[in-house]
């Protein structure tokens, strides 16, 4: 039996661009949440659908700029010498630190990438002395608001218009999730 390969996290580099073309982002929508403030989300209540692959699209040129700024960065889970996931983060003016984009290829999920990456942006966010870490996902995206939550992040606010002037029928509701660091 051969070793697993060693998860390891770095700062984007060129090949960047190469895992974003050739990585699989999409996600299955099997239903929409409403948005219970202050419970858990499994006790949402899930207005089920007939299930359907989402993808937002992800740019590499949107981010590229962010990988060598000082109030931003890109950061790589790497498997080996697989690239696998990435967050993108940056500083923002309220003194958190905001996730733009968290993203695992579907084969590496369930491996502990999400979480990995996760801690990799708390460190970067904590040697930056921000106050915590906020970023948004849609009540459509129960598995990334389950990680979110299990992570220890909470909401913060739910805004039901966002997505309305990109389709004015959506059922889709941004949550926005706060990780806050104790006061040291």
């Amino acid at each position: 039996m051969s070793p697993r390969p060693v998860l390891s996290i770095r700062v984007a580099d060129e090949q960047f661009e190469d895992y974003i073309l050739n990585g699989e982002f999409t996600f299955t929508v099997r239903g929409y949440a409403s948005v219970r403030v202050g419970e858990p989300v499994a006790a949402w209540p899930v207005t089920e659908v007939i299930p359907y692959e989402k993808n937002y699209g992800v740019d590499s040129l949107e981010f590229s700029e962010r990988r060598m700024s000082g109030d931003s960065t890109v950061l790589v889970a790497w498997l080996g010498e697989e690239a696998v996931g990435h967050v993108v983060l940056r500083a923002h003016g309220n003194g958190f630190a905001h996730i733009d984009e968290l993203a695992v290829d579907i084969p590496a999920r369930r491996n502990g990438v999400a979480r990995s990456l996760l801690e990799s942006a708390c460190r970067w966010s904590q040697s930056r002395r921000l106050a915590g870490i906020m970023l948004e996902t849609q009540n459509n995206n129960l598995d990334a608001c389950r990680l979110y939550e299990d992570f220890g992040f909470v909401v913060g606010g739910v805004d039901h218009l966002c997505y309305r002037g990109i389709d004015p029928q959506t059922r889709e509701v941004a949550i926005f999730w706060y990780l806050i660091f104790p006061v040291a």
